[in-house]
């Protein structure tokens, strides 16, 4: 087993602001994504566990760091940075886990996950509104954050599948 702190998640509040309430979500998901890896090694988190599916945790963790990356810092915070390990723009090529380790992806997710939170915070408010080239139309914070938190979910329902088939652990 990994040799790492296991994940502390914080359930979202029952009652707040949609702004906190937002937040509150996100970051719960982001920790499901972490707990569902937590006492892996790097071999056990490249595990392709789903044939012939290629998806790993490990892969996981660097397509939502690329995603991440996407939505806050290039879409909202509108910075001109590459991706993460596609020289081509290919969001798939993050989860080709197969020469990665969890070091290397987490401190990539974790950094991301941090601009994220910054971007968001700056924000004047959910309205904030950036053109999405993909959906041809404006969106706003509000939208992106309700994405993202759609987007982690599903991603967190196949770290379900993919952690039970490595070592047997259930739970959400």
């Amino acid at each position: 087993m990994a040799a790492t702190e296991p994940t502390h998640r914080i359930g979202p509040p029952l009652t707040a602001g949609e702004r906190e309430m937002l937040r509150a979500h996100l970051d719960y998901h982001r920790a499901t994504l972490a707990w569902k890896c937590d006492g892996l090694t790097d071999e056990e988190l490249r595990r392709q566990a789903s044939p012939p599916s290629t998806l790993s945790l490990l892969g996981l963790v660097r397509h939502m760091a690329e995603v991440e990356r996407h939505w806050f810092r290039r879409t909202v915070g509108g910075a001109d940075v590459p991706h993460l390990w596609s020289d081509e723009r290919d969001f798939q090529a993050a989860y080709d886990a197969s020469g990665a380790n969890r070091a290397e992806a987490f401190a990539a997710w974790e950094a991301e996950v941090e601009h994220s939170r910054a971007v968001e915070a700056a924000a004047g408010s959910l309205d904030v509104t950036t053109y999405i080239v993909k959906w041809q139309e404006e969106a706003s914070l509000r939208m992106l954050m309700l994405h993202m938190i759609h987007e982690y979910a599903r991603h967190n329902g196949h770290a379900d599948f993919l952690r039970e088939a490595v070592d047997g652990a259930t739970g959400a």
